[in-house]
């Protein structure tokens, strides 16, 4: 069962509350999705005493905006941390962020480590700037929507992708490429995690974030209490590939060690 909680400023947030909470888990979505994907895994993790919550970022799902339009992804740190800071009361903080989620969540880290109790970074946007600055010197940007194949091996996951009203199924916008590239340059210039526990999964065959752009990257940001797990076969969706089950366990077994009392 989930709450719809509405906007608080400008993005549309929704939240699975658990019957005696241990903590607060936060899911950030990638790149033209929303947060309504991430249903089982949200219910998953309240089966495992988790309140779990997420917005919609601007230009995605609910929220609003021009769709798939993101400007600055420094205000969407600031819109992600206005749903932590009204929905964590006295819990500790777990954040997972997946594609574009992972750099939004990484960010997030460098800026307000204190909040967190630990961070899951699921195949994130991290080092594309290369390309997507060559894709911004090009005659034209990509217009193709992005292909439900390289999710997951499971065509269902395609499929329903394909026909989500709520998803973009449009081509790349110049604001949100431009705002990508800084957003790595913050990461990059930015400070490292620290003593954050952190969480990294990956998928071997993922196409759309090339492990051996965001690995270095998360390498460099990780610090002593790290985790690295790259799943053989896998596509860029993990929480939705075969085996997915292991991996949600995974995130959750994660979380109840991270903020055990």
């Amino acid at each position: 069962m989930s709450e719809d909680l509405g906007t608080p400023g400008r993005v549309h947030v929704r939240r699975w509350p658990a019957r005696d909470p241990e903590r607060l888990v936060v899911l950030v979505h990638g790149y033209g999705e929303h947060i309504g994907r991430y249903a089982h895994v949200a219910e998953a993790l309240v089966a495992r005493g988790s309140d779990v919550a997420g917005p919609d970022h601007v230009g995605h799902g609910r929220s609003g905006g021009d769709r798939a339009v993101v400007e600055d992804f420094e205000t969407v740190v600031d819109d992600l941390r206005r749903v932590v800071l009204e929905e964590r009361g006295a819990l500790p903080v777990v954040m997972v962020g997946h594609s574009m989620g992972g750099l939004i969540a990484a960010r997030y880290a460098q800026r307000h480590r204190p909040d967190l109790a630990g961070l899951v970074l699921s195949g994130p946007a991290v080092g594309l700037a290369p390309i997507f600055e060559g894709w911004l010197a090009g005659p034209e940007l990509p217009a193709e929507p992005i292909d439900g194949a390289v999710l997951s091996r499971d065509p269902r996951v395609g499929e329903a992708y394909a026909g989500d009203p709520l998803v973009w199924h449009g081509g790349w916008q110049r604001p949100t490429l431009e705002a990508f590239v800084a957003a790595d340059r913050a990461i990059a210039d930015g400070p490292g995690f620290g003593d954050l526990p952190l969480l990294y999964v990956h998928g071997a065959e993922d196409q759309l974030v090339p492990i051996a752009l965001a690995r270095p990257v998360v390498e460099r940001l990780a610090g002593p209490d790290s985790a690295f797990h790259v799943l053989d076969g896998a596509r860029h969706e993990v929480f939705n590939e075969l085996g997915k089950k292991e991996t949600i366990a995974l995130v959750a077994s994660f979380a109840e060690r991270v903020t055990a009392r």
